[in-house]
């Protein structure tokens, strides 16, 4: 069902760049914004794997310095047939996690030093599995994709304001007399782009818990740590990125009502009660 909703949600986030780029900047205007925002976030991809790495000060380690996390990382990749990704620690104090690389043979797991102290074997099992069905999943790549078709129609709207300063509205909007249409299109759009951005981040959530529990063997241990690091992340509040916010197993940006349409990460409250009933059955 993870899966079927996030074909929708690509689907519709096309269908909305295809209606901004005709509205907005035309064939020509849509193509350019294309482009561009593929340029941009390619590179993004190509080199995510070294730019978050190095933005949290990560370690790679080897089996000698914790045989534990390394050998629960490598059964784990085994079990999904997954070559064995390269182990980071990172220096902080919160416990969280993440994956990133371009393709699972350019993967890399990240664990911080806190969730090494908080979470026993069976609990890190079911953190590391989930992040290693992201990998599987290859949900870098469809955040990627996401990410420059929204950051296309966040592009052709910042040039359609740009020619409202200096030019005035465009020719075929000012013939049609759609100027207020174009200019709702103009602001709503990008919002539009954003929700649905995130609703498929939430969708890949959903289904890496899914897989990361068959991946570990029970899915209680992965309920057991996400209660856990809810209750620590309130405590230690991680300093982040934004722009990483997403890679993360738990989200260290705060989000409540409203705001949790624009979260990239589903209630903590939810993930666990799927957990628990994929358990029971």
């Amino acid at each position: 069902m993870n899966a079927i909703k996030t074909a929708f949600l690509m689907s519709a986030l096309t269908a909305l760049m295809i209606l901004a780029g005709g509205a907005l900047g035309g064939r020509q205007g849509l193509i350019v914004a294309f482009v561009l925002a593929g340029i941009t976030n390619l590179g993004s991809y190509w080199f995510s794997d070294k730019i978050v790495l190095k933005m949290y000060r990560a370690r790679e380690i080897q089996r000698e310095e914790d045989p534990e996390l390394y050998d629960i990382v490598s059964e784990l990749a085994s079990r999904a047939g997954l070559p064995m990704p390269k182990v980071y620690i990172l220096p902080q104090s919160t416990p969280n996690a993440f994956a990133t690389g371009r393709n699972p043979k350019h993967a890399a797991v990240a664990v911080t030093e806190g969730i090494r102290r908080m979470l026993n074997n069976n609990e890190l099992a079911g953190v590391l599995g989930h992040e290693l069905a992201h990998v599987q999943h290859r949900d870098i790549l469809i955040g990627s994709i996401a990410a420059v078709i929204a950051g296309a129609i966040t592009f052709l709207a910042s040039m359609a304001r740009w020619t409202l300063i200096f030019g005035g509205s465009s020719r075929d909007n000012r013939r049609d007399g759609n100027a207020l249409a174009y200019i709702v299109m103009m602001i709503l759009a990008p919002i539009a782009a954003m929700l649905i951005q995130m609703a498929i981040s939430r969708s890949r959530e959903y289904s890496a818990d899914a897989r990361g529990a068959k991946i570990s063997g029970n899915p209680v241990w992965l309920a057991s740590a996400l209660r856990k690091l809810q209750i620590a992340n309130r405590q230690i509040p991680m300093k982040a990125s934004p722009s990483t916010a997403h890679m993360f197993i738990m989200n260290p940006l705060t989000f409540k009502g409203i705001q949790s349409l624009f979260s990239t990460h589903p209630s903590t409250e939810e993930r666990i009660a799927r957990l628990e009933q994929m358990a029971a059955a």
